[in-house]
C-alpha cells in the first residue's frame, strides 16, 4: 500500500519513496474533485453535515499527504524528491485555485449562512463559514470566466516561482564552501566550531577546515574570526547568494520581479489597488497605511537608541581595535568584542552551559509547570536518525498531542527555524483526533562524544518554535478550519511563539536547564546577571533592522510599481536611507534571499513579527504583574488562563477578542518598549 494514502496514524517516513508521490496525489485529487462534485450538486442540501464535513474529509487527506511531501522537500531535499515535488505542485495549486473560484460552492456557503440552520451552528462553525465566504471572494469566485482563468494561471505561476526561489537559495547556499589549510587564518574561532569544520573537510576527503554558508558555520566566523579578510570573503559570499554575482541559473532577481508583477495582477483582478490590500483582508491590521504608521512610530522610538548603539560600536572599533572604518563584515565581530568588554562574558562561554539534554529538560519542565502537562520521548518513524519524537499528555495520562523535533543543520535542509502541522485536532465519529507538529531548527550537531551545545540565542529560537507548536497542539477547538493555528490572523500567529521567548530570561527557568558540558555545574547566577544586563545590547539597532525589512515588504506590495524602472533593490535602498542607521555595501542583495516574503507566507505580512511582539510582550506583562503575589512568573493559574483564552481558542474567534479576554483590555506598546530597554 502507498504509505502516503495511509491516514490511520503518523506518517510512514521509513517507507517513503519519491515514486509514491504522483500516484498518491493523483488519487487524492480525484477523490477531492469527486467530493466537490457531490457538494456542489443541486440536490445536496446547504447544510454542514451534507456538504462541509465531507469536503473537510477529502481536503484533509490531500493536505496531510502533500504536507509530508513538502516537509521532506524542506528537510531532506534530493534531486528525485525535488523533481516529483515540482511536478505535483502545479496540480495542487490548480486544485485549490479551482476550489477558491467554485461559484456553486460559494452559493452553497451563502445559502448555509442565510438558512435557519445557521443560527444553530457552534461559534467555531460560524467562524469557518465567515472565513470561507471571505476566501471565496479573495479566491476569485465572483470574477467573470475570462478573468477567472487568468487568475488561476497567475496562482499556478506564483506557486512555481516561490518554490524555485527557495530551491535557488538552498542550492546557492550549498554551492559555496571554503577550505582553509592555514590554522592562523582561523584564529579566534571557538574550538568546537573548528572541530565541526575539520570533520566537514574530512567527510569530503579534504585536509584542513571546511567553512560553509550554513548558520552553524557562517555565524561563528563572522562573530569570532580575527581575520578581517576571511570575514569579508564570507560576508560577500553570504549576502550575494542567489544573485547576479553567482551562477546565472540560481539568480533570484528575475523571479522577484516576476513574483511582484503577478501578485499585483492578481490583486487588481480582484479589484484591489495592491497585493498588500489583499493580504490584509485576513489580518488584524486594517490597511497598509495603518501598518506603515505603526512601523514609523516604532522606528521613531527606536532610532535614538539605534544611533547610540552604532556610535558606541564605531568608537569601540576605532579606540580599542584600531579600525579606521567599521565595515559590514566587522559588525558582528566588533559587537561580540564590545559585549565581552562591557559585560565580561561571551556567547561562547554561555554556550558551554546549554547542552541539548539540559535545554530540552528545562523547556519541558516549563511546559509542565505552566500547563500541568507531561512530555516524554516516544517512538515513531522519522526521516533522519537525528530526529526525535515526543508525546504530550495531561495529568490524567490522556494524550494531548505529539511532535517531531529536528534540531540540526544539514545540506539537504532549508535554513532557518519553523513549525509546521502534521495532523490537526478534530472531532471524528470515533473520537478526537489529536494534533501532531513538526519543530525544525538549524543548530550545530554534536561532534564526537560531546552533546550539541546551544547559544542562548538558539535556546530562544527553540522556545519560539515550541510556542508555535503549543499553539497548534493545545487547541481545544475540534473543527479543522479553526483548530490550532488554522484561521488565526497572520499578524497574531507570532503571539504564542514570541511569548515563550520571555521565559529564556527568567532565572527560575534557566537554573533548571543549564549544566556545564564538562563539569555539570549550573549556570552561575553572576553570569546570568551579566546576560540580563546585556539583554538589550543593541536592541535599538535590532529593532530598526526588523522595521527596515517590514517597511520594505509592505511598500513592495503596496506602492511599488513592479512594471516601472525601479527594482526591488532600489526600493530597499530608499527604505534604508529613511529607516536604517547601518547601510550595507552596494553589492548586498538581501531581497534575493528574503524567502519569508518570496517563498514563505509573509508577503505584506512581515510587520506581523513586530505587531505580534506588542501583543506577546503585553500578555507576558500579566505574568510579571502577578509574579510578586505568587513568588515568580511560573504561575500555573495565569498559565491556564493563557491556555484557555489564547492557545485553546485557535482561530475560532478574532485574535483581538482572545487577547482582551486574557488581558482584560486592548493591547498597548508600553511593555514591548520596556522589554527592549526603550521605555
Amino acid at each position: 500500500m502507498n504509505p502516503l494514502l495511509d491516514f490511520s496514524g503518523l506518517p510512514r517516513f521509513a517507507e517513503f519513496k519519491p515514486e509514491f508521490v504522483t500516484p498518491a496525489i493523483d488519487q487524492l485529487l480525484a477523490d477531492c474533485r469527486a467530493a466537490v462534485a457531490r457538494a456542489e450538486a443541486p440536490d445536496t442540501p446547504a447544510e454542514w453535515d451534507a456538504f462541509v464535513a465531507p469536503l473537510d474529509d477529502a481536503n484533509e487527506k490531500l493536505g496531510r499527504a502533500w504536507g509530508v511531501v513538502s516537509h521532506l522537500h524542506s528537510v531532506m531535499d534530493s534531486p528525485e524528491l525535488r523533481e516529483v515535488y515540482n511536478a505535483n505542485l502545479p496540480k495542487i495549486t490548480v486544485y485549490y485555485a479551482e476550489l477558491g473560484q467554485n461559484e456553486a460552492l460559494y452559493a452553497k456557503y451563502k445559502a448555509l449562512k442565510a438558512s435557519p440552520g445557521y443560527a444553530a451552528l457552534s461559534a467555531a462553525r460560524k467562524k469557518i463559514v465567515e472565513n470561507e465566504l471571505r476566501d471565496f471572494r479573495l479566491g476569485g469566485a465572483e470574477l467573470p470566466a475570462d478573468k477567472k482563468a487568468r487568475f488561476m494561471q497567475v496562482q499556478e505561476e506564483l506557486a512555481q516561482l516561490s518554490a524555485k526561489f527557495e530551491e535557488n537559495l538552498l542550492d546557492a547556499t550549498n554551492d559555496y564552501h571554503l577550505i582553509i589549510d592555514e590554522p592562523s587564518e582561523l584564529a579566534g574561532i571557538p574550538d568546537d566550531v573548528l572541530e565541526m569544520m575539520k570533520s566537514a573537510a574530512e567527510a569530503d576527503g579534504e585536509t584542513g577546515w571546511k567553512i560553509t554558508l550554513q548558520m552553524p558555520s557562517y555565524l561563528p566566523v563572522m562573530q569570532y574570526a580575527d581575520s578581517r579578510e576571511l570575514r569579508q570573503i564570507l560576508y560577500r559570499a553570504y549576502v550575494t547568494r542567489a544573485s547576479e554575482f553567482g551562477k546565472p541559473e540560481l539568480d533570484n532577481t528575475p523571479l522577484i520581479a516576476q513574483i511582484l508583477k503577478l501578485r499585483r495582477e492578481a490583486a487588481q483582478l480582484l479589484g484591489f489597488k495592491s497585493y498588500a490590500e489583499v493580504s490584509l483582508e485576513a489580518k488584524m491590521a486594517d490597511s497598509p497605511r495603518q501598518v506603515l504608521q505603526f512601523l514609523d512610530e516604532l522606528a521613531a522610538r527606536a532610532r535614538p537608541y539605534a544611533e547610540k548603539d552604532f556610535e558606541e560600536l564605531k568608537a569601540f572599533a576605532r579606540d580599542t581595535l584600531g579600525y579606521d572604518t567599521l565595515e559590514a563584515w566587522d559588525n558582528a565581530y566588533v559587537s561580540e568584542k564590545l559585549r565581552v568588554a562591557r559585560y565580561s562574558f561571551s556567547d561562547q562561554e554561555v554556550k558551554q552551559y546549554f547542552p541539548e539534554h539540559r535545554v530540552l529538560a528545562g523547556l519541558f519542565k516549563l511546559v509542565e509547570t505552566l500547563y500541568g502537562l507531561h512530555i516524554r520521548e516516544d517512538k515513531a518513524p522519522v526521516w533522519h536518525p537525528d530526529v526525535k519524537f515526543y508525546t504530550l499528555t495531561d495529568h490524567a495520562g490522556q494524550r494531548v498531542g505529539q511532535f517531531y523535533l529536528d534540531l540540526y543543520a544539514r545540506a539537504s535542509k532549508r535554513g532557518g527555524a519553523w513549525m509546521d502541522d502534521v495532523i490537526t485536532r478534530r472531532r471524528k465519529a470515533d473520537g478526537v483526533q489529536t494534533p501532531v507538529a513538526y519543530l525544525n531548527c538549524n543548530f550545530s550537531a554534536p561532534v564526537g562524544d560531546k552533546p550539541a551545545l546551544f547559544t542562548h540565542d538558539e535556546v530562544i529560537t527553540l522556545f519560539h518554535e515550541t510556542g508555535h507548536g503549543l499553539h497548534h497542539l493545545l487547541t481545544r477547538i475540534e473543527e479543522l478550519g479553526v483548530a490550532g493555528i488554522n484561521g488565526v490572523e497572520w499578524d497574531a500567529v507570532e503571539l504564542p511563539s514570541q511569548f515563550m521567548e520571555n521565559f529564556c530570561w527568567e532565572w527560575d527557568v534557566l537554573k533548571h536547564m543549564t549544566g556545564h558540558v564538562d563539569t555539570g555545574a549550573p549556570l552561575p547566577r553572576e553570569l546570568f546577571d551579566k546576560m540580563l544586563a546585556a539583554k538589550n545590547f543593541q536592541s535599538g539597532l535590532q529593532t530598526l533592522r526588523q522595521v527596515e525589512f517590514a517597511v520594505f515588504d509592505m511598500r513592495l506590495h503596496d506602492d511599488f510599481d513592479p512594471s516601472g524602472q525601479a527594482t526591488a533593490m532600489d526600493l530597499l535602498n530608499e527604505v534604508r536611507q529613511k529607516v536604517a542607521v547601518i547601510i550595507p555595501p552596494a553589492y548586498n542583495r538581501f531581497p534575493n534571499n528574503f524567502s519569508h516574503i518570496f517563498a514563505g507566507g509573509y508577503a505584506a505580512g512581515y510587520y506581523s513579527y513586530k505587531w505580534a511582539e506588542v501583543l506577546s510582550a503585553d500578555a507576558y506583562a500579566l505574568f510579571e504583574d502577578e509574579a510578586e503575589g505568587y513568588g515568580g512568573v511560573l504561575n500555573p493559574e495565569v498559565g491556564h488562563r493563557f491556555w484557555s483564552e489564547i492557545l485553546a481558542q485557535g482561530g475560532a474567534r478574532p485574535a483581538l477578542e482572545s487577547f482582551k479576554a486574557f488581558r482584560g483590555r486592548e493591547p498597548t506598546i508600553d511593555a514591548l518598549l520596556r522589554h527592549n530597554g526603550m521605555a
